[in-house]
């Protein structure tokens, strides 16, 4: 392929804009940030199932709490209906007898009642603590995730931009260039890893770090300056310049 070596030149440039383009494409695809709002989203998640385990075990207590607390009432209700049955005039011994008997046995499970009540209010006052803190603690982490996201949003802007205006750069640089030399270049930076040209410098090939060989140096040198020339080794285009120690 022959290309004026002016031509050539502009490939480094060509290439200098490409390799800032996957340098902002990487930044942006491995922000900081990218990885805290995943964290944060696991975590969330992990407190979510615990939230919803503790306040299932919460509204169980609350339901329970309130079935011991009408079974007191009514042992309560019952207890004072035996008592006002007891006052009431031309009640039969016997039966006073049989009611004072249930009235001590409605006693004794009212008092049985009334400490399974204590204990459950004390479970349940420590199920709120424990929904208050895990509702805290997912508060906590949907801030973070916020803070993050913001921060990202933010730089994503930057990216962006930045992207934006090497794209430009990139198209008016890609339109100074022959077709076959930019058909040529993109080609062998989609199957080098992004670069296409390299300068030769000191006999060195800038892509793939490796000096030329007798042979190769000799092909270089006896080579056209329009004559595009690439490395034995990688297959990039060699760019040859001042620096290239020919």
């Amino acid at each position: 392929m022959i290309a004026d070596p002016f031509v050539q030149l502009r490939l480094l440039d060509l290439q200098a804009v490409d390799t800032a383009l996957a340098q902002l494409a990487h930044r942006r695809r491995n922000l900081p940030e990218l990885a805290t709002i995943v964290d944060c989203e696991q975590r969330a998640a992990g407190v979510r199932a615990r939230l919803v385990d503790a306040e299932t075990s919460l509204a169980d207590l609350a339901a329970e709490q309130r079935r011991l607390e009408a079974d007191v009432e009514t042992v309560r209700l019952r207890a004072e209906k035996d008592q006002r049955r007891m006052a009431a005039a031309g009640v039969p011994a016997k039966e006073i007898t049989g009611l004072q008997h249930e009235v001590t046995s409605l006693a004794r499970r009212q008092g049985v009642l009334e400490d399974e009540l204590l204990e459950l209010m004390e479970n349940r006052e420590t199920a709120e603590a424990q929904v208050g803190q895990l509702q805290s603690e997912l508060q906590a982490i949907l801030a973070e995730r916020a803070a993050a996201e913001a921060a990202r949003d933010e730089v994503f802007g930057e990216i962006d931009d930045a992207l934006g205006k090497r794209r430009a750069e990139r198209d008016r640089l890609a339109g100074t260039l022959p077709a076959d030399l930019l058909a040529l270049y993109d080609k062998v930076r989609e199957a080098s890893g992004g670069v296409g040209a390299a300068m030769l410098r000191q006999r060195r090939c800038e892509g793939c770090r490796l000096e030329l060989s007798g042979s190769e140096l000799a092909d270089v040198r006896a080579a056209k300056p329009e004559n595009v020339v690439r490395c034995d080794n990688c297959r990039r285009i060699l760019v040859r310049t001042h620096e290239s120690g020919l």
